[in-house]
């Protein structure tokens, strides 16, 4: 168990332990009370002989009601006191388990960061490739079937990517690096496809698109992050726009590996869902598979960038904001950990 837990829990055990000894204490001062009201009437009974037994009983019973109205003012001095201590310390393990998921979060989103800034400098890369720059400007098939092997080799070692696609300037795809397993790839036409639009409209080779991520037809519906580059003539910065080169990298088996591996104790994993949102907070991965491309979480960011807080449903909600990697500015997404504060599964919100 946490820390901030553990104090809320020896703060319920003390006030347990202080309820069950004044209750014993009142059953005792209870007793003696009736034991010096018995030993009074005796002592009447007894007359003379019984008075100096009277003042006994008399000092008893004054030191029983002494006893009793000590143990009701502790017990209500107590209770207040622990009734304090408990509503501190729920804020403060709020607080605490609050900034712990923002942390969380922060390393969630930067994970994806590293891993897509390379992404962008793959595709810029390979768009210079001269398999790649002479599939489009050769005019024949062994110039296609070439780049097709020059992408299949780069596959073989860059696993992370499903495929990858060259495509004309009119938005033909005419080579791709897993023809046999992506039949229907070749020959796809990607001309209103956000990737390749963008991809065309680049100033020079510095530059890159990125599209939404998104399911892929072609790639039997596989969800995947496309990055694209121009293909330039000769292979040039400044060269004349011929195409542009379209990678898709595997997104569904990447984010789940990041989304569930984040190290939460094994008692917080029922309970919590840890999420990657983009710029729309479009649920785009999900440690519990639920909602992705299709939910939208109602974040709360009126902290900043990154930040925690509790909603009405009692769920404490940790984020933060991409913070981009070197020259990857980010997309604006938002890794996000929402977790029961008692260990049961929150609910999915749509």
């Amino acid at each position: 168990m946490a820390e901030p837990e553990r104090i809320l829990e020896l703060t319920q055990a003390v006030h347990t332990v202080a309820n069950d000894k004044i209750s014993e204490i009142k059953k005792v001062t209870g007793t003696t009370r009736i034991l010096s009201l018995n030993a009074l009437i005796e002592a009447a009974r007894a007359g003379e002989l019984g008075r100096g037994f009277a003042v006994v009983a008399n000092e008893v019973k004054n030191v029983s009601d002494n006893i009793n109205t000590i143990t009701q003012s502790l017990e209500g001095e107590l209770s207040s006191s622990i009734n304090d201590l408990m509503t501190l310390g729920q804020v403060m393990v709020k607080q605490l388990r609050g900034s712990r998921l923002a942390d969380l979060a922060l390393n969630m989103i930067e994970i994806i960061d590293r891993n897509l800034y390379e992404r962008s400098c793959d595709v810029r890369w390979w768009a210079t490739d001269s398999a790649v720059v002479d599939c489009l400007t050769g005019g024949t098939s062994d110039a296609a079937n070439f780049a097709c092997k020059r992408l299949g080799v780069i596959l073989d070692s860059y696993t992370v990517y499903l495929d990858l696609w060259i495509a004309d300037a009119e938005g033909r795809v005419v080579a791709s690096g897993r023809p046999d397993r992506y039949p229907r790839a070749i020959g796809a036409d990607v001309s209103g496809e956000s990737w390749f639009r963008d991809a065309m409209a680049t100033r020079d080779g510095s530059e890159y698109a990125v599209a939404d991520i998104s399911t892929n037809g072609p790639l039997g519906g596989a969800q995947v992050a496309t990055y694209s580059a121009a293909i330039r003539e000769g292979g040039e910065n400044d060269g004349r726009v011929i195409g542009a080169l379209g990678i898709f990298f595997d997104w569904q088996a990447q984010a789940e590996t990041v989304v569930k591996g984040v190290r939460l104790r094994e008692e917080e994993k029922a309970g919590t869902r840890c999420l990657l949102l983009d710029q729309e907070f479009r649920v785009i991965a999900a440690s519990d598979g639920i909602g992705v491309l299709t939910e939208r979480v109602p974040l709360d960011t009126r902290q900043g960038p990154a930040g925690s807080y509790v909603d009405e449903q009692g769920m404490v909600t940790g984020y933060s904001l991409t913070p981009g990697y070197e020259t990857y500015e980010g997309l604006g997404w938002y890794g996000v950990i929402i977790q029961h504060p008692q260990g049961a599964r929150p609910p999915a919100r749509h």
